[in-house]
């Protein structure tokens, strides 16, 4: 009798053996050490401006902002209730997030056959990887959005490992609510649908419950989905504005920051899992995920975006090269590459260093910076606040040019009697204008460089400027801080010139 080739499209999911025993000890022992570390490093150096943002946001709940859906500010301000309004009370979320993708990563791992060990190097690698750890340290739109992926692509696993199609529904489930913070992934069924339709098993994309999967997600996405087209649908022109400001320059990184993000030393570890999956037999119910990454890199390099919105699906390629790299790899060598990657993700990615050292970690990890110097701006405006005569100050504003300066006055300035601050920048725009009445003097504050806003205000002049003690040169040091006799026209009339959105 001759052998029958079975294509993965015919193949029973049921020949697919169950995986092996879930790791729960040692992996959980990995992410708790992770958490341990990230929440000890949590109060360094300071807020971060995105973090600034959400807690102010969050301020202002609503189904959608000018640049984002709710959930990332929710998160924030939920986190700033529980544990307090300081980095290391919000950065409490990032750390649990990061520590939920640590295990994610090792399910992942499990589902594509990989044993204990396996298991156990997937999570090491996965919580000593810069780009892991460094959106665990700070709370971002990321944080959540890589835990979402990541669950996503483990519950897509089952589906095909199973062929129980009832998984679409917590697909949905997942989908929906991920759309709730980032729309990006979209992206990764942008990746996946096609691949399971060219590859296989096709027979997953013709079950009534993908349809039911897909109304589950619409569901819970529409509240956001609706905020979005009653206000014209800022995102998009956000999204479009960073394509064109960023997009040549995402390209060109593209690739020197998909082997940095994880590890150099981790290549031969994901290429051992790409080939992985287009090889073993297997594997064959899983191969459209090697499949899926390359084309989410060209999804992602088309629309000149960022590269980390690839990582997750590299994660899980990194998940499924454990297991062939226990097998081959001597363990000694192994244990060095993790440790030197510790090494060099810590410098990176957490604050570490002294502020005066955060120049090493800057040129690779410009965000770093922007946890430095917020008080400081503060109190650079409380100095030309203070120019302002008593009589005036009813009348006066404090408008500043970006999210970042105004999350900075939203926190700080009421311990220093300053009023709530205005900007055109992104949401903050949508919770201004200063009403007319307030025609009095304006403390301004310019970016580094900007050329301002000349025609806008009358007799300026500048007070002081940001100086952040640290000699930290991020995008807010030596920010000049003016002050105007008044506006040229009323907030009214001038505020829809004042906005802007990067």
């Amino acid at each position: 009798m001759g052998v029958v080739a079975v294509t993965a499209d015919h193949q029973s999911a049921a020949t697919a053996p169950e995986p092996a025993p879930f790791a729960a000890a040692p992996v959980a022992a990995v992410a708790a050490v992770l958490a341990a570390v990230l929440t000890a490093l949590s109060p360094r150096y300071g807020f971060h401006r995105d973090e600034l943002y959400f807690l102010a946001a969050g301020h202002h709940p609503a189904w959608g902002y000018t640049d984002q859906p709710p959930l990332t500010p929710l998160i924030a301000r939920a986190a700033a209730t529980l544990f307090g309004e300081s980095p290391a009370g919000i950065r409490t979320a990032a750390t649990l997030f990061a520590a939920a993708s640590v295990v994610t990563v090792a399910a992942i791992a499990r589902e594509l056959r990989g044993g204990r060990s396996a298991q156990i190097l997937a999570a090491l690698t996965t919580a000593t990887s810069g780009f892991v750890v460094g959106i665990g340290h700070l709370l971002s739109t990321a944080t959540f959005d890589l835990l979402a992926w990541l669950v996503i692509t483990l519950l897509v696993l089952r589906l095909l490992r199973t062929g129980n199609t009832r998984w679409w529904l917590a697909i949905g489930a997942a989908t929906g609510l991920a759309l709730e913070n980032k729309y990006l992934v979209l992206l990764l069924l942008a990746a996946l649908l096609p691949s399971l339709a060219i590859l296989g098993p096709r027979r997953v994309l013709r079950a009534p419950h993908l349809l039911a999967g897909i109304a589950i997600a619409v569901t819970l996405a529409l509240p956001n989905l609706i905020w979005q087209a009653t206000h014209d649908w800022p995102q998009l022109t956000v999204a479009g504005g960073i394509s064109d400001s960023d997009g040549t320059e995402n390209r060109v990184l593209f690739v020197p920051d998909q082997l940095l993000y994880l590890s150099p030393l981790y290549v031969p570890i994901w290429i051992a899992g790409w080939l992985r999956l287009r090889r073993d037999p297997a594997l064959r119910w899983a191969q459209s995920l090697w499949f899926g990454y390359p084309l989410l890199c060209l999804l992602v390099i088309g629309s000149g975006g960022k590269a980390y919105y690839a990582i997750p699906l590299l994660l899980a390629l990194l998940a499924a090269g454990c297991e062939p790299a226990v097998q081959w790899a001597h363990r000694r060598l192994l244990i060095t590459a993790v440790a030197l990657t510790a090494a060099v993700t810590a410098v990176l990615s957490l604050p570490i260093l002294p502020t005066s050292a955060i120049a090493i970690p800057q040129g690779v990890n410009p965000e770093v910076a922007e946890e430095v110097g917020w008080p400081q701006l503060t109190d650079a405006v409380a100095v030309a606040w203070s120019k302002v005569p008593a009589a005036d100050r009813p009348r006066a504003v404090i408008l500043v040019q970006n999210y970042g300066q105004a999350g900075a006055l939203t926190h700080y300035g009421p311990s220093r009697h300053l009023p709530g601050p205005y900007s055109g920048h992104m949401s903050y725009a949508d919770w201004g204008p200063p009403p007319d009445s307030s025609n009095g003097p304006v403390v301004l504050v310019l970016q580094r460089g900007s050329k301002g806003y000349g025609a806008d205000f009358t007799a300026c002049r500048q007070i002081t400027r940001v100086d952040n003690g640290q000699v930290v040169d991020n995008e807010e040091q030596h920010a000049a801080v003016m002050l105007c006799t008044g506006t040229t026209k009323p907030w009214s009339a001038l505020w829809p010139e004042l906005r802007h959105y990067y």
